[in-house]
């Protein structure tokens, strides 16, 4: 992951919702992730009901629920979140590209913004820096589906008009 992130935006996300998926696989950094996600929501005005948590096994279920959750038609963006961590295998990556795959297949077949949070990392200690370490992905994540809600928004907006 890139340490050059773009500067936040601000956005009134007091008219916006959001489904959040996170994965219980490494559930203590997912946690950390979804905490900060959802604290950069509740700073963009995001209300308490305008947030819904789905929790899945593992990351490799995510992809799933967010297609469930977005066929819907009740969000304006999605957050996808888990943490895998290299073992003794590849498997690591062979979920993090399938669970890529899928979770961009879904955002452009709904039309629906996902914002995929989903972090790779070699070590446990690569996982942490980004869940709960000075990285903040989880507030990175937030700001990304705060940007493509908006964007998502102003489309319609000038379709309908």
């Amino acid at each position: 992951m890139s340490l050059d992130k773009p500067l936040a935006q601000t956005i009134d996300g007091s008219a916006r919702r959001f489904l959040v998926v996170a994965a219980c696989y490494n559930k203590d950094l997912v946690d950390a992730v979804l905490n900060s996600a959802i604290s950069r929501l509740r700073e963009a005005g995001v209300p308490d009901d305008g947030v819904d948590v789905l929790r899945v096994p593992g990351s490799g279920e995510v992809p799933y629920a967010v297609q469930l959750g977005l066929d819907t038609d009740e969000y304006d963006a999605c957050i996808a979140l888990g943490v895998l961590i290299r073992g003794g295998t590849n498997h690591h990556a062979i979920i993090a590209q399938s669970v890529t795959d899928a979770l961009q297949m879904t955002a452009l077949n709904l039309r629906v913004p996902v914002i995929n949070g989903i972090i790779v990392a070699e070590s446990r200690e690569q996982a942490v820096e980004r869940a709960a370490g000075g990285m903040d992905r989880g507030r990175e994540f937030a700001e990304a589906a705060l940007t493509m809600a908006d964007l998502r928004g102003k489309r319609e907006a000038v379709h309908v008009g």
